[in-house]
C-alpha cells in the first residue's frame, strides 16, 4: 500500500544557477493552468490510501501568491491523511511571508524546507540567490511564533573558491538558526545549468572531502544525528518522507518531472509543461522485476546510518541477502560492518559509499 507523496510545484522567481530541478519562471496564468492539470492527475491516479507523508517541493512552491496556494491546498485537501501525517512545504526565505507561514499553519502543514545554501555574499552572488540574513532570521523567528518545531534548511558546499574558513562561517551561522534538520549537498555542476553553460570547474575532490568531515564533525559538536549520508537531524526529527526513498518504499509522485514507485513500476513524469498540460503526463516508465528491487534495496538502504536489515530483507524477498551478495570480503576490509543483524558503511567511509555500492553489486549473484 502507498502511503506516501510528493508533489511538484515547479515555478520560481528567478532561476538559480546551480539548479537542475525541473523548473519554470513564474507566470500567473501557467500556474493556474497547471494546478488544474495537477487535479486531474491526482484524481486519476490516486487510490484512497491513508497517506504517512505528503512533501510540497519544487521549483519554489512559496513563489505562489495566496489564491493559488488555497487552490493547491483544495487539491491536496483530497488526499488522506494520517493523524500523524507529516506534511512539508519547501520555501525561500524572500517569498516565505507571516501570511503564507499561518496560512500553512492552518492547512496542517508542521514541516518547512528552506533553501539556504549559503550566507556567505560572494557565494550567494554565484549562485544568484536573492535573500539576505535578515530576511532569513525574520522568517526563521516567525515560523517560530505560528508553532513550526520542525524546520529544515539545506546548505551548499563545496563551491568554487570557497575556503574550509568560508564553511565554518555558514555552518556558524546555520546554527544560529536552531533547524531540527540540515541537509548538506557538495555542489554538482550538471548539464544545462547556468554554471555548466558557463564552463564552471568543480572544487579539487580532496578539499571537498576535507569539507565534508568537517560538516560530518561540526554536526556531532552541535549534537544533529548523522542518519543518512546528506542529512543530519535532532533526535526524532529525521525526515519522514525522504526514508520512504532510502526504505525502497512505494510513492506517489504529482507534478511535472515528478517520479513514482507504485506496484512494479517506477514512473517519471514529462518535464514539458506543453505536454502535462495536453495529458500526456509520462516520460518513462520502468517495469522493476525482483532483481531490480533487491538491487534498489542495496543503494538506497546503505545510504542510511542503520543501512540493510538483513532480518527485513530475508522477510521482503524471502532471501538470504549473502547468497546474493557474497560480499564479506568488504567486511573484512572494514569498508562495511554488521552490527545487531545489521549491514551498513561505517560513517568513515561514507564519502566513497558510491564506490563500495558498486563493489557489493558487482559480486551479486542472483538466481
Amino acid at each position: 500500500m502507498t502511503k506516501y507523496c510528493y508533489v511538484h510545484i515547479p515555478f520560481c522567481k528567478t532561476i538559480c544557477s546551480y539548479c537542475d530541478f525541473c523548473k519554470l519562471l513564474y507566470e500567473p496564468n501557467l500556474v493556474d493552468r497547471y494546478l488544474d492539470a495537477l487535479e486531474r492527475e491526482i484524481d486519476s491516479i490516486y487510490q484512497g490510501e491513508v497517506l504517512e507523508t505528503i512533501y510540497i517541493g519544487g521549483g519554489t512552491p512559496s513563489c505562489l501568491n495566496m489564491v493559488q496556494l488555497e487552490r493547491l491546498f483544495q487539491i491536496l485537501n483530497k488526499l488522506n491523511k494520517s493523524k500523524e501525517v507529516e506534511i512539508t512545504i519547501e520555501g525561500n526565505f524572500e517569498s516565505t511571508t507571516k501570511e503564507k507561514l499561518e496560512f500553512y499553519q492552518k492547512q496542517g502543514v508542521n514541516r518547512l524546507s528552506f533553501g539556504m545554501e549559503s550566507m556567505s555574499e560572494k557565494n550567494l552572488e554565484f549562485l544568484e540567490r536573492s535573500f539576505n540574513k535578515e530576511e532569513a532570521e525574520k522568517v526563521i523567528k516567525e515560523a517560530r511564533k505560528f508553532g513550526f518545531q520542525n524546520i529544515n534548511i539545506d546548505l551548499m558546499y563545496a563551491l568554487p573558491k570557497e575556503t574550509i574558513e568560508d564553511l565554518k562561517e555558514d555552518l556558524s551561522y546555520l546554527f544560529s538558526l536552531e533547524p531540527e534538520h540540515i541537509s548538506t549537498y557538495s555542489l554538482i555542476l550538471e548539464d544545462h545549468t547556468k554554471l555548466a553553460l558557463k564552463n564552471i570547474q568543480p572544487m579539487d575532490e580532496e578539499l571537498d572531502a576535507k569539507m565534508y568531515e568537517e560538516i560530518c564533525q561540526e554536526m556531532r559538536n552541535h549534537s544533529y544525528e548523522h542518519y543518512e549520508i546528506s542529512n543530519f537531524a535532532k533526535k526524532g526529527k529525521e525526515s519522514r518522507h525522504n526514508l520512504c526513498y532510502w526504505n525502497n518504499e512505494e510513492y506517489y509522485g504529482f507534478g511535472l518531472g515528478a517520479s513514482s514507485y507504485i506496484g512494479n513500476e517506477r514512473k517519471s513524469n514529462t518535464k514539458s509543461l506543453t505536454q502535462y498540460l495536453r495529458k500526456n503526463e509520462y516520460r518513462e516508465i520502468e517495469t522493476v522485476g525482483e532483481k531490480e528491487k533487491i538491487e534498489y534495496e542495496v543503494i538506497l538502504n546503505l545510504r542510511k546510518k542503520e543501512g540493510i536489515s538483513l532480518e527485513k530483507f530475508q522477510e521482503k524477498y524471502n532471501r538470504d541477502f549473502w547468497k546474493i551478495f557474497p560480499c564479506m570480503e568488504l567486511v573484512n576490509q572494514k569498508l562495511l560492518k554488521v552490527e545487531e543483524n545489521h549491514l551498513s558503511i561505517p560513517e568513515n567511509k561514507w564519502y566513497i559509499s558510491n564506490e563500495i555500492i558498486v563493489q557489493i553489486l558487482e559480486r551479486e549473484k542472483y538466481e
